[in-house]
């Protein structure tokens, strides 16, 4: 029985390196990705294989030395000279023990770098644009017919292995059975994905490469962690353990109904008696695919249903095309085929969607509540602005000769708000609308900031400059050919600043411009102060005489017009009129002197007059503070 073993061994090797190379060279002339896959999966298989079996003789070969010392040892009657099972007679264990401490992790870690390497390499190679060329099938149905023949072969040898490896309990033959069922698995499902690919899904191949890739990287980090446990376990001396380069995980998915045996082990343990020996869990056990069948049925008729939120529209495509006559899904409940034959892509059309050029928000610095220039309050880009200013540009470094170039350097953001105006345009005409839309804005911006200048972008020509730009980007849009299905509803100009490292220069200068134009103004408020003053004081001037003429012709007529009146008074009552006028000159003259009447003069009385000026009566009525 053992010597079949290693002959099966030998013949598992040998059949999974030839399906291996066969399958390599099918993948490469028929351009099958999966295909491909599938053979380097194979390709591991065979020297997980090779190992195996050569561990396989090198255990024969130390139990045929055991037996022949045991027959030694019976026949020459226990001597002292093969008493010594510890020393160095068996040449045969010695090379198995030093192979299985040295090589076999050597080997490991050998096969973890194949894996872990072939898994970068075919993500880079899976990673490039799949042109409707590169992902053409040559002659699929050969490929088809060729991929499932060897999956049928593997399968079989693969079962036939592992039954005898179960059967006498054999650990080394399980892992070349394994590789065989494992390639029998991808071999049947790169199969699948050229089914698919006829079937009209030009993306499946490429999509179960990429499984398959996944599931190398996998298994790469799966052989890296059995080489840590490797490390750290305790050997015990005699006892047999799984071979460090066999893979669970492959185990597992070659050998599904281990999954049970596992699980019965574990109940058993836990509930302390044989729950595998119950009806209910030996009736899962045998519905257990009716049971995987039946959740799969309703996981399919899940996907029969789509619904199409409010503010949304979908786009229906089976087999990666857009259905005829329902191509569009407007807001509601939809039936569709089950994936993956229909797929169903919702888009925001009614939703405005915003994106940002030039400086990005920073989450490290949004709990800033207070925003200077010299310090960095975003994740910063300058852009070029154009200088019309001439004079600054040609005096700016008068002291160092050095000419100013006629641009400066900004820090803006631009959030730039679209919306979705033609759905069919914006998902098929180009193969990534929202980053060619941002290319389009970008450039327009450059192209913008570079013919404008800085004191109207930074001040008074801010939302000027933002309709523009708004327009701009809205004319790139729509001379796109083929159409971009976008609309520009806004572009606003905000964290607007220079950059952090000449910002305090920056305000020193914006300082003195404004020193300056302060003190322009100040002296032109002086000017009119002064002009309006002067203009008032020689318009009182000329009031003044104007007016002072206008009294003195009045009073020259006013006499003229007295003397006219005078003469018939004096002619109708001339002593009245001299009286008269004596009176009235007597009392003008007399007007500021004062005067005593003496009403009787047949008195003898003495009158006293007191010729001294009278104090005011103020100026001894003051009131004295009292001091407290």
């Amino acid at each position: 029985m053992e010597r079949s073993i290693k002959k099966n061994g030998l013949v598992n090797l040998l059949t999974l390196l030839a399906v291996a190379v066969a399958t390599f060279a099918l993948a490469r002339t028929g351009h099958a990705l999966a295909a491909t896959l599938a053979a380097g999966f194979m390709g591991i298989g065979v020297l997980v294989a090779a190992l195996s079996w050569f561990q396989m003789r090198l255990e024969d070969r130390e139990r045929v030395e055991k037996l022949e010392f045991d027959e030694l040892a019976r026949s020459k009657g226990g001597s002292a000279l093969f008493e010594n099972k510890d020393g160095g007679n068996f040449p045969a264990q010695q090379s198995r023990e030093q192979f299985e401490k040295w090589f076999v992790p050597a080997f490991t870690i050998i096969m973890l770098v194949l894996q872990a390497g072939g898994a970068w390499l075919a993500w880079k190679w899976l990673a490039k644009p799949a042109t409707p060329a590169a992902l053409a099938l040559k002659q699929p149905m050969v490929t088809l017919s060729l991929l499932g023949l060897f999956a049928l072969g593997l399968f079989l040898l693969g079962k036939f292995s592992s039954t005898i490896a179960r059967l006498e309990n054999h650990r080394l033959l399980r892992p070349g059975s394994t590789q065989l069922l494992f390639g029998a698995y991808a071999a049947a499902v790169a199969a699948l994905a050229i089914v698919g690919v006829e079937m009209g899904a030009p993306t499946m191949d490429l999509i179960v490469a990429k499984v398959l890739t996944g599931l190398l990287a996998i298994t790469a980090g799966e052989t890296l962690l059995n080489l840590i446990l490797e490390i750290y376990r305790p050997r015990v001396k005699g006892k047999l353990t799984q071979p460090v380069y066999e893979s669970r995980l492959l185990g597992l998915l070659a050998h599904p109904e281990d999954v049970f045996s596992t699980a019965a082990h574990t109940f058993d343990y836990q509930f302390g008696f044989k729950v595998s020996d119950t009806w209910a869990f030996q009736y899962f056990r045998s519905k257990f695919l009716w049971f995987v069948l039946a959740q799969f049925a309703v996981l399919l008729l899940s996907t029969c249903v789509v619904f199409i939120d409010p503010g949304e529209r979908g786009l229906l495509e089976r087999w990666g095309k857009p259905v005829a006559g329902r191509s569009e899904l407007a807001p509601g409940l939809h039936f569709k085929f089950p994936f993956p034959m229909d797929k169903a892509h919702r888009f925001h059309t009614e939703q405005v969607q915003v994106f940002t050029i030039g400086s990005q928000p920073d989450p490290d610095k949004a709990a800033q509540t207070v925003v200077v220039w010299n310090q960095a309050h975003t994740k910063e880009e300058q852009f070029l602005v154009a200088n019309k200013d001439q004079a600054s540009v040609d005096t700016a470094n008068k002291a160092t000769g050095k000419r100013t170039p006629p641009v400066s350097l900004l820090t803006v953001s631009f959030p730039v708000h679209y919306t979705i105006s033609d759905l069919p345009a914006y998902a098929y005409n180009h193969k990534d609308s929202g980053k060619l839309l941002q290319d389009i804005a970008t450039r327009q911006i450059i192209q913008y900031l570079a013919s404008s200048d800085i004191d109207d972008v930074m001040t008074r020509g801010r939302q000027e400059s933002a309709e523009k730009l708004r327009n701009e980007i809205q004319t790139a849009v729509d001379k796109v050919e083929p159409k971009l299905g976008v609309a520009i509803s806004f572009i606003g100009l905000q964290d607007i600043h220079p950059p952090v490292t000449v910002a305090p220069d920056y305000q020193k200068v914006v300082g003195a411009a404004q020193t300056r134009q302060a003190k322009i103004l100040l002296a032109q408020a002086e000017a009119i102060s002064t002009n309006a003053l002067a203009g008032a004081a020689a318009y009182k001037a000329i009031a003044g005489a104007e007016a002072e003429r206008e009294r003195a012709e009045v009073n020259a007529d006013a006499r003229a017009t007295l003397f006219t009146n005078q003469i018939p008074a004096f002619a109708a009552a001339p002593s009245v009129y001299v009286t008269r006028a004596y009176l009235q000159a007597f009392a003008k003259a007399t007007a500021p002197a004062r005067k005593y009447v003496i009403a009787t003069t047949n008195t003898q009385d003495v009158i006293q007059f007191d010729l001294q000026d009278k104090f005011s009566k103020d100026i001894f009525d003051v009131q004295v503070p009292t001091g407290k």
